[in-house]
């Protein structure tokens, strides 16, 4: 049976730890401050994707604007100029990339049958090679389980239609809104970031510490990040185009994408390109090439790209990035894995600055 006076020693350092922080309002203010933030993405996420994606654009362009700045180009026209190319790089996509890429998905989609068909076959023969360790049965299994997962992430795709009221709404809500945003907040972003200022307290030092870490670290990662995809995306529809992979554009598109999720994007991702892979040479030396090129840019992404881009970002353990995907993203989704490692970033910004002051020394218990 455990000492009441320990535990009452116990309890009153905790209580004088609470009351110490509590009485402060610097730590007041930060974690009001952090709880309505974590409470209005949670409660309001889907409402506010059009500010997040407004934010992400805007942290991307930011960093042109500050350029031409530093090189001794006026704040409006250097926003003027940042714009207008990004409007002109969105009209492009859309109009360049998007058509192409809707065709190859809705050709993978009507091709999954087939596709699947030659992959069973082809994996059929593991099991007589391997009876030991796979079953006929194992292997139907999965690739059943792997055709329902296709038609099912491609069915939206073939379904969507531009009469649906809703869809028309979101599209125009997007490509009006979405821009208008991002042009004020890189024009206006001193001005409104002083006016959310005016409604917190003036002792708010330690947010204010918090918040230029987190600040250039989100940044940092949004531009690190866009380029990582250009440039994996690039990569890739290159390699696959001359190995003649089919359905190149679609799987560099998603091998681009795929870095959005660290470690766990690359592996999923795998999974088409093999199929793909599989199903158009079936296990020749073309198929090897390819599943070789993929792991060898992924690498090179691993170790040399991420590593060159994000030089400036906070480093994060393996373990801590692949918890905070899990774990934000199982809370907002997509933009929850999005931001989990600026988020992680803003856990680890809000320890490193916290008070650290040691507690104050207990007063002596009496011995028993």
């Amino acid at each position: 049976m455990s000492n009441p006076q320990n535990y009452n020693t116990h309890m009153n350092s905790v209580s004088r730890w609470f009351r110490r922080h509590l009485e402060n309002p610097q730590v007041v203010t930060l974690t009001l401050a952090l709880l309505s933030l974590g409470l209005s993405i949670y409660l309001f996420g889907n409402m506010l994707a059009p500010v997040l994606a407004a934010i992400v654009i805007a942290y991307l362009l930011q960093g042109l604007v500050a350029r031409l700045e530093r090189l001794g180009a006026p704040h409006f026209p250097s926003v003027l100029l940042v714009f207008v190319g990004f409007i002109s790089f969105v009209a492009m996509m859309l109009f360049g990339l998007l058509p192409p890429l809707i065709r190859q998905v809705s050709r993978l989609v009507a091709q999954v049958p087939q596709i699947l068909e030659r992959a069973q076959g082809l994996l059929l023969r593991l099991p007589k090679e391997y009876p030991n360790f796979l079953s006929e049965a194992q292997i139907q299994e999965f690739i059943a389980g792997l055709g329902s997962e296709f038609i099912r992430l491609g069915q939206p795709v073939l379904s969507y239609s531009m009469t649906s009221l809703v869809a028309l709404i979101t599209v125009i809500v997007y490509v009006v809104l979405v821009p208008l945003l991002v042009f004020f907040m890189i024009r206006d972003k001193n001005r409104i970031l002083s006016w959310l200022a005016e409604f917190l307290p003036s002792e708010r030092q330690l947010a204010g510490i918090v918040w230029q870490e987190v600040d250039a670290q989100i940044g940092n990662y949004v531009r690190g990040k866009f380029w990582e995809i250009i440039l994996v995306g690039s990569v890739t529809f290159a390699v696959f185009s001359m190995l003649g992979l089919q359905f190149a554009l679609l799987l560099s598109v998603l091998t681009g994408l795929s870095v959005l999720i660290p470690y766990v994007g690359a592996a999923a991702v795998t999974v088409p390109v093999g199929l793909v892979a599989l199903s158009q040479w079936g296990l020749t030396a073309d198929f090897y090439y390819v599943i070789l090129a993929y792991g060898i840019i992924q690498a090179l992404d691993g170790n040399l790209l991420a590593p060159l881009l994000f030089s400036e970002v906070v480093n994060l353990h393996p373990v801590a990035i692949i918890v905070s995907i899990l774990f934000f993203g199982g809370i907002w989704g997509f933009w929850g894995v999005f931001f989990a490692i600026p988020l992680a970033t803003l856990i680890q910004a809000v320890l490193r600055a916290w008070p650290g002051a040691p507690l104050p020394p207990a007063p002596e218990t009496p011995a028993a």
